[in-house]
């Protein structure tokens, strides 16, 4: 009987399987133990019965068998809460399961074991919600793990289950995964399929994994990618990730490193500890160092404004009544487009997105890889809504009630205004991201790769002050493969904890 979950990867999970060592039975009662006890709060459902009945007849030859893994609560299961992470929805139930949930559980044969917690709508880049309060970070309780991919992270580095899923439309992976010591995959836009009920805009969402190993993340993008026609983005099926491990030859590949990718500040020593460690990956690999600056067009405010539009879309007629039951900074947001965003801002971020997409096109013609920093810096105070601690026009706005309806009202007037200057939407956009930089930090190293399409990797990257931090790595689309090969050199040469230190007794090791 085991005391405590598997702390090692959910590949070497199989292998005790198939060797007899652990049953799937076992180790979903350890799991459920595990979680039982934890404070991270990083499960909002568990599905007890479901995930005791499939671990009773896991297939352990298949890929993922037996293993007790935790589903994104923005990915709808049939039967289980549809709750978005939002109170508006906290009583709908899924009525489908997602393509991708459902190919990691018949073809994967994973143990559901319940919804693991994330922002609301995955609107914000932290762990917070008023559906479910604050999920912590196993490195250190009272920092946060990021978003959106919140619970997912803190489940699988806190030692709880060694797989969960995660979705990324402008670093949800990669962030949390860089919080907490874990890999993030973001594949080529259309790797995974959305489906079913896949919007069509912003063409930006990806989904993936939490994973404590390369192998791992490989594994999965083996079981869940490949085409489905309710997912016209999707892309075809590769060969094999897995198998295709550390055959790809990285010697002479050109190699930028943009610590600050997009122009975000870094925290202080970041961008030395990430010079030194991507030195190091360079020396160990045979890659040669370009010097390259990539000048990108801040856009993070215009595209943000048009991602509203699916959660509106989802709102439905709710809206706004609902809006007092939805996290201030959504709720504003959702204002905020309603008034800024209009055909002159639409045409405004379609022209940076282009902008974007040719600065970036430009930069893979003269090398293979570009290598920033995940985040600004370490994980910051867990109840926070942002990592700036300078105050914005925001949360003044959210301050009183007073103040909330006085920013509604300059909003509405500059919603009647925009009829005949319609540039101005877009010009108080622009100036709120220049006076208020932090509102765009979080989430703006790591939106260009949604944006422009390309995969990016976040790899774990040694720690600051005993946190962790992520060495991004992006290359040219339709090479995920090669991602895999850098973080599977990284691996090899620095490998890093599975779980978060003193998390469980069992080795942790690849």
């Amino acid at each position: 009987m085991a005391d405590t979950p598997w702390q090692g990867d959910a590949c070497s999970l199989v292998e005790a399987f198939r060797a007899g060592e652990r049953s799937p039975v076992e180790e979903l009662d350890a799991t459920l133990a595990a979680i039982d006890a934890s404070d991270l709060n990083a499960f909002s459902y568990l599905d007890v019965e479901r995930a005791r009945a499939t671990a009773g007849a896991a297939d352990v030859s298949k890929p993922f068998g037996g293993v007790p893994t935790g589903i994104k609560e923005l990915e709808p299961v049939r039967g289980w809460p549809n709750t978005e992470a939002s109170l508006v929805f906290r009583d709908r139930i899924g009525s489908y399961t997602t393509t991708n949930v459902e190919r990691l559980l018949e073809r994967g044969g994973a143990v559901p074991v319940g919804q693991t917690t994330a922002s609301e709508f995955g609107g914000l880049n932290v762990s917070v919600t008023k559906l479910n309060g604050v999920t912590h970070n196993p490195w250190r309780h009272g920092r946060t793990v990021g978003g959106s991919s919140a619970g997912s992270a803190a489940s699988v580095a806190g030692g709880l289950v060694s797989l969960a899923t995660g979705g990324d439309g402008g670093g949800s992976i990669r962030i949390p995964a860089a919080y907490t010591g874990l890999v993030g995959m973001k594949g080529t836009f259309g790797r995974i399929p959305r489906s079913p009920n896949a919007y069509v805009r912003p063409n930006t969402v990806v989904l993936g994994n939490l994973a404590r190993s390369v192998r791992d993340a490989a594994r999965y993008y083996d079981v869940c990618s490949g085409y489905d026609a309710a997912d016209p983005t999707s892309l075809p099926k590769h060969p094999g990730f897995e198998a295709g491990l550390g055959t790809h030859d990285l010697t002479g590949k050109r190699v930028a490193i943009v610590p600050s990718l997009g122009g975000v500040p870094l925290d202080p020593g970041v961008e030395e500890h990430l010079r030194a460690e991507a030195a190091e990956l360079i020396a160990a690999t045979g890659m040669v160092e370009v010097e390259l600056q990539i000048d990108l067009p801040n856009m993070a405010a215009q595209w943000m404004m048009g991602n509203l539009a699916t959660a509106l879309a989802d709102l439905g007629d709710k809206w706004p009544a609902c809006a007092s039951d939805m996290t201030p900074e959504i709720a504003l947001g959702l204002y905020m487009s309603q008034s800024l965003y209009n055909l002159r801002t639409a045409a405004v971020a379609e022209s940076l997105r282009v902008q974007a997409n040719e600065v970036m096109a430009a930069a893979f013609g003269k090398v293979d890889f570009v290598i920033s920093s995940t985040n600004p810096g370490p994980a910051f105070a867990a109840e926070a809504e942002q990592s700036s601690r300078e105050e914005s026009f925001i949360d003044w706005a959210k301050s009183s009630t007073a103040a909330f309806y006085a920013f509604r009202g300059f909003l509405f007037g500059t919603r009647l205004a925009s009829v005949v200057a319609p540039k101005l939407p877009s010009f108080l956009l622009d100036h709120a991201g220049r006076r208020f930089p932090e509102l765009v930090n979080m989430g703006g190293l790591t939106i260009v790769s949604n944006i422009y399409g390309n995969p990016a990797i976040s790899i774990p990257a040694g720690t600051l002050d005993g946190l962790p931090v992520g060495m991004q790595v992006l290359t040219r689309h339709h090479a995920d493969d090669l991602l895999f090969d850098v973080a599977l050199a990284v691996e090899r040469e620095r490998p890093w904890p599975l779980v978060a230190p003193g998390v469980g007794t069992t080795p942790a090791t690849v």
